[in-house]
């Protein structure tokens, strides 16, 4: 490492494989629409075997926006734990081709093998996803190293993470590292259920562990536990220096202090929903790390989330920063 990290992530390493699919498939297989659900093991080789024409790529929310962050040029790395199998090497393989450093060597290849998700992707843009949790969701603080901490900018925490003991650990480890380098830590909630399973931890650590929050209006909601979005963004505002709050195609929530900003999105019938919310994160950081005002975080995680739901796939096929030329962002 010659240089520190600007920003750096700590999540599920998976391996997304997505098929496009139509409501009828789902309903004969027993997938519900538009959420994420755990399967196990077997499940996992039943519905991989039914995919066809599958792609795959290396996934997890977090590292979909430390890719993202890597192709806009930042310094970037992501740790998660992947084994020494076909799909592990893949991912760490991909990770590094992006122009994301993956600290941490595929392990041995036992017991649980390398996370993946199979993602089937509706004709109006929606993804099922069905995650195996599998290596991934052991990571834990072993796999932290405060070397990769080194004067780091901004640490990106998933919330899956929370799922297990291990990852608790892990998570507050790489705060802790963080924050004693002088940089700033955040989480994405990551979905209602997962807000759901933590209340208490993650209403603990936005009030008084990180620096920032980012979360969709149902995950303020279920943090808070009221439909009242102004209240539940209220609440964490007080708390948290930063709060931000996408409302699918409605306008981007921003608060920090006494400023709040409301930045507006184009609505159109996404190719494909896939890492919507991780590209949002990836144009939002990138503007928070290169000093930019919080309309203009705001506005490049817009540009950012709007180019990945235009194809298939959770991570950009186009130049972003050429993107954000174009709005006159940068």
């Amino acid at each position: 490492m010659n240089k520190p990290f600007q920003v750096v992530g700590i999540g599920n390493a998976i391996v997304d494989v997505l098929a496009q699919t139509d409501d009828s498939f789902l309903d004969h297989m027993g997938i519900e629409k538009g959420i994420m659900q755990l399967v196990d093991r077997p499940r996992a080789e039943m519905l991989y075997a039914a995919m066809s024409d599958r792609v795959q790529a290396p996934g997890g929310s977090v590292a979909n926006t430390l890719a993202g962050l890597g192709e806009l040029g930042l310094r970037c790395a992501f740790i998660g734990r992947v084994k020494d199998d076909a799909l592990g090497r893949f991912y760490a393989d991909g990770m590094e081709a992006e122009g994301t450093a993956f600290p941490n060597p595929p392990q041995p290849a036992v017991e649980a093998p390398t996370s993946r998700s199979m993602i089937f992707v509706t004709p109006d843009g929606e993804r099922s996803m069905n995650t195996y949790l599998g290596a991934g969701a052991d990571l834990g603080p072993e796999d932290v190293s405060e070397a990769v901490f080194s004067e780091v900018g901004l640490l990106f925490l998933e919330g899956y993470l929370f799922d297990k003991v291990p990852g608790k650990a892990a998570f507050e480890a790489a705060a802790r590292y963080a924050r004693a380098s002088g940089g700033h830590a955040g989480i994405t909630l990551s979905d209602p259920f997962c807000v759901d399973r933590h209340r208490a931890d993650f209403q603990r650590l936005v009030a008084d562990e990180l620096n920032f929050v980012i979360g969709n209006q149902h995950e303020y909601e279920a943090l808070y536990e009221t439909d009242d979005l102004e209240k539940a963004l209220a609440q964490a505002a007080s708390v948290c220096e930063l709060v931000v709050c996408t409302r699918s195609g409605d306008s981007v929530i921003l608060i920090r202090g006494e400023e709040r900003v409301e930045v507006s999105v184009n609505k159109v019938v996404p190719v494909d929903a896939t890492g919507a919310g991780d590209q949002f994160a990836a144009g939002f950081l990138y503007g928070l790390a290169t000093g930019q005002s919080l309309e203009t975080c705001g506005r490049m995680g817009v540009i950012a989330g709007a180019e990945v739901i235009s194809h298939f796939g959770a991570r950009p096929k186009t130049d972003v920063r050429a993107r954000f030329a174009v709005e006159g962002v940068i």
